[in-house]
């Protein structure tokens, strides 16, 4: 076999493992909206159409893992090759993350369904998804692309999500304080806001493997969190 042929072949092996991710990646930003969708319209079957979409992103988190381990076996990639196999297999297990937090999301729904609503909360947290939904499609937009600048741009956009968590965080404080009949939907509701402020971190961790994947360095790690209320009020 020559070495042209190796590398072509080698070629269709990455395309084919890059091209699930952006299918992986679609369907996880399908995920996080339809979860909001549901939490804010109260829609139970829709909350369990997400629930049910999880197995398959997990499924085919399973298949990346598989099909960038038999290239790595197969193929003996350079170094430059490796990193974009290694970016690869770490991008799939934060998409697999952020869809686990979709997923919970809609489990919680069937008990807020059945719990007063609490003033706009559950718009306050879909306006957040949005968010977190539009900084993924850009991550992912930056691993095809190669776009170190844009992956850069969404590490700034994680600390907008973390100050929509700190004001809801401070919010349903209020809530359950003014009325303690809040408290159960308040926790409830807490929980999701966690989730989805964890949502960032993860697609903030994918945009940081396009910029090592680009650059060869890892951006700086002090990157500015805003995510600090919980924290101050424990002290």
């Amino acid at each position: 076999m020559s070495d042209q042929h190796i590398a072509s072949a080698f070629d269709r092996d990455l395309e084919s493992v890059q091209a699930q991710i952006m299918k992986m990646g679609g369907m996880v930003e399908d995920a996080i909206r339809l979860a909001a969708q549901s939490l804010e319209a109260r829609d139970e079957e829709l909350a369990a159409q997400v629930r049910d979409g999880d197995k398959a992103i997990d499924a085919l988190e399973e298949l990346i893992n598989e099909r960038a381990a038999r290239v790595i076996a197969l193929r003996a990639p350079t170094a430059i090759d490796l990193r974009l196999i290694l970016s690869v297999i770490k991008i799939s297990a934060s998409l697999e993350r952020i869809g686990d937090y979709a997923k919970n999301m809609a489990k919680r729904n069937t008990v807020l369904a059945q719990l007063p609503e609490v003033s706009d909360s559950t718009g306050a947290i879909r306006r957040m998804c949005k968010t977190v939904e539009a900084m993924l499609k850009d991550a992912l937009d930056s691993y095809v692309q190669r776009d170190a600048e844009l992956a850069m741009d969404v590490i700034a956009r994680d600390k907008d999500v973390d100050q929509m968590y700190n004001a809801l965080f401070r919010e349903f404080l209020t809530f359950m304080m003014e009325d303690p009949r809040n408290i159960t939907s308040c926790m409830h509701l807490h929980f999701i806001a966690k989730n989805v402020e964890r949502m960032g971190d993860l697609v903030t961790s994918i945009a940081e493997q396009v910029v090592y994947l680009v650059t060869g360095t890892q951006p700086d790690e002090d990157r500015p969190k805003a995510d600090d209320t919980s924290t101050k009020l424990k002290g």
